[in-house]
């Protein structure tokens, strides 16, 4: 018996709910793939496989036996596609993350010509603003929008920076005034996006002075995008990244406040990093993603 074979006949057997439906999948005959389960059913002396006219399941053993099964078989195709991404041209699968609103906005546009320029790679683009786990996640390369720390389990690359502006729309400044210094703040709605903490500070700094300004209102979020309609509905200011609010401020329809000022939310840096495993450094695959990022991060137009 092939156990790698019979494996993966089992794994997509399980996944598929069928023997034929996997068999499909695998590209070989139904009574192929019986036979590698029925051996391997037979090596290991337990049934794996609850079998009936209408469906197959899991038993209870070969519940526990597939998540093994499954992790295997993907460390053994991580182990054949790292060996294989040290030629020339990026090939095989590629799983990176990255934040929702950056993703949409920045990267979604250009993916079609990524995968153009790179007919034999495979792009799983997931989309998220959580700190994912590279290694239980199984990420080869994900993008945060904010300094990280290299350490000795992650490889961190500083690709690029952007602006974020204290934007706010020609309805609610008209109605509420227009804040002159950064503590006029305390007296609006600031819409804020959803970091740790209940307080949140925008730091100012400008004219060799740093101001710190604690700011409060109705709405907290952890999507930029919402802050943004919140802001284009006249529901309050805002502190959002240049690359999503830009052409509504050329357009006209938000105004940018206190324009001599660098802010942040609290101490946070505008940068865009990349983070990656030490052993993906001269992946082609990782690099061709960075070198798409770092493109976009040096030409926000």
């Amino acid at each position: 018996m092939d156990k790698f074979s019979a494996l993966r006949a089992f794994v997509e057997v399980a996944e598929a709910g069928g023997f034929s439906s996997a068999a499909r999948r695998l590209e070989l005959a139904t009574s192929s793939v019986v036979r590698s389960v029925d051996a391997l059913e037979e090596s290991l002396g337990t049934v794996l496989l609850n079998r009936t006219t209408r469906q197959v399941t899991l038993s209870d053993a070969g519940a526990l036996y597939y998540v093994r099964a499954k992790k295997l078989l993907e460390d053994l195709a991580d182990a054949d596609s790292l060996v294989g991404d040290r030629g020339e041209e990026p090939s095989g699968p590629l799983r990176v993350s990255v934040p929702v609103a950056y993703g949409l906005r920045r990267i979604g546009p250009h993916v079609s010509g990524f995968l153009a320029r790179y007919p034999k790679l495979d792009l799983d683009m997931r989309l998220s603003d959580d700190m994912v786990d590279l290694v239980t996640e199984r990420i080869d390369v994900a993008i945060r929008l904010g300094e990280a720390a290299p350490t000795a389990e992650v490889v961190a690359r500083q690709l690029g920076t952007f602006r974020r502006y204290v934007v706010a729309s020609h309805d609610y400044l008209a109605a509420h005034g227009t804040p002159v210094e950064p503590v006029d703040l305390c007296n609006h709605q600031c819409v804020r996006f959803s970091y740790s903490g209940d307080q949140q500070v925008w730091t100012f700094s400008g004219n060799g002075d740093t101001t710190k300004v604690a700011v409060a209102g109705r709405l907290k979020c952890n999507s930029s995008e919402v802050l943004r309609e919140a802001v284009l509905d006249g529901s309050g200011i805002a502190l959002l990244p240049d690359w999503l609010v830009e052409a509504d401020i050329q357009s006209g329809k938000m105004l940018k406040l206190f324009e001599s000022y660098d802010v942040t939310p609290n101490e946070a840096r505008s940068v865009i990093s990349a983070l990656y495993l030490p052993n993906q450094r001269g992946s082609t695959r990782v690099n061709a993603f960075i070198d798409l990022v770092s493109s976009l991060a040096s030409n926000p137009a």
